[in-house]
């Protein structure tokens, strides 16, 4: 498996409309077609308007080719209109997981 984790500081007040972004990407069957496994996202405790996102995808290749999709680039213009800054990404294999659901 290969992702991404994401650190994204969005404008105060916008995380619903992030959020609603997010729920609708949950029944993109694109997504699911393409190799998408899973994505959380994580509120900051000490700051609501840092979030860290965390997207897993079957493999690297798969990982790329959604990322360089247009469709992808469309989904994430979307989601740039809330955010405060550019997003913080680190890339990467998958190592380890634990996940009791699987």
């Amino acid at each position: 498996m290969f992702g991404t984790i994401a650190r994204i500081q969005v404008k105060p007040g916008t995380l619903p409309q992030l959020q609603a972004i997010g729920a609708d990407l949950t029944d993109d069957s694109r997504l699911r077609q393409n190799g998408h496994i899973a994505t959380y996202m994580y509120q900051r405790g000490d700051d609501p308007n840092e979030i860290w996102m965390v997207v897993m995808f079957e493999s690297k290749e798969a990982y790329y080719k959604n990322a360089e999709s247009p469709e992808q680039n469309e989904q994430f213009m979307k989601m740039a209109q809330f955010f405060a800054a550019p997003p913080e990404w680190h890339d990467g294999e998958v190592i380890w997981m634990s996940d009791s659901r699987l």
